[in-house]
């Protein structure tokens, strides 16, 4: 799956949040975990102008080793203050990112004993950026985490470390598309194969972000990628040069 990653970050290198201010991406086809991008309404403007107007964009050197994620850190400025953040993460396999696989149950927090969600705890941790305009107010431990903010038990280190570097590098350009995750699905079932494709595609910063091609099988089971994945495919065997899932991620 290294070439999944090399494909998303190739689509990510100014990835960051869309230029569009009011607009909540829940309106429209985007997820839920757009929509949890803190967006500011009364946060005290700092003394003098910090920041020139646009959107800002940082991302980690790696991938974490235990947990597969990378965190990325997108901003907005206007007016001189920081409008607006989207704390997200990249897998190294690909796929929804970090906020979308929280949305939907898939990371799991709450099911291994903490008290609210990633996304959950990651809005308010944007909250508070937002309120203080300034990354330092994020006063971590040496774990990464912080006492600062009610509510936030998570790992807050790469919010704090890239929202500084993002804000030091300057502006950055916003693509065409509007933020949020997108899915569509083929009609029907292929009549001799029996799988349907289905697509998710992520835009931050109006532009995509990470994108997920799978399909799924008349009969029920597991999806296509993992049914790839698991050898139950067959392509190698067959005589194809790689499997199902090493070709979709190219």
């Amino acid at each position: 799956m290294k070439k999944t990653s090399a494909l998303v970050l190739s689509m990510t290198l100014v990835a960051g949040l869309l230029a569009a201010c009011g607009d909540k991406e829940a309106t429209e086809s985007a997820s839920p975990a757009a929509t949890a991008t803190a967006q500011v309404t009364n946060s005290a403007a700092p003394a003098e102008a910090k920041y020139a107007d646009g959107v800002y964009y940082a991302q980690g050197d790696s991938f974490d080793v235990e947990t597969g994620w990378k965190d990325t850190v997108a901003l907005k400025v206007e007016g001189d203050k920081i409008t607006a953040v989207n704390w997200n993460g990249l897998h190294k396999d690909g796929g929804i990112d970090k906020k979308e696989t929280s949305v939907t149950g898939k990371y799991g927090m709450k099911a291994g004993g903490a008290s609210s969600e990633w996304h959950e705890q990651a809005a308010l941790a944007e909250a508070f950026l937002i309120d203080k305009q300034d990354p330092a107010a994020i006063v971590t431990n040496a774990e990464g985490k912080t006492d600062a903010i009610a509510g936030v038990s998570i790992h807050v280190a790469g919010l704090t470390t890239l929202a500084t570097k993002a804000l030091a590098a300057g502006p950055v350009e916003a693509g065409i598309y509007k933020d949020g995750t997108y899915h569509a699905e083929a009609k029907e079932f292929d009549a001799e194969t029996g799988w349907k494709d289905n697509v998710t595609v992520t835009v931050v910063n109006g532009k995509i972000f990470a994108v997920l091609w799978n399909g799924l099988n008349k009969d029920g089971g597991i999806d296509k990628k993992e049914t790839s994945v698991t050898g139950k495919y067959g392509m190698k065997a067959g005589g194809a040069s790689s499997e199902w899932h090493e070709q979709t991620a190219l």
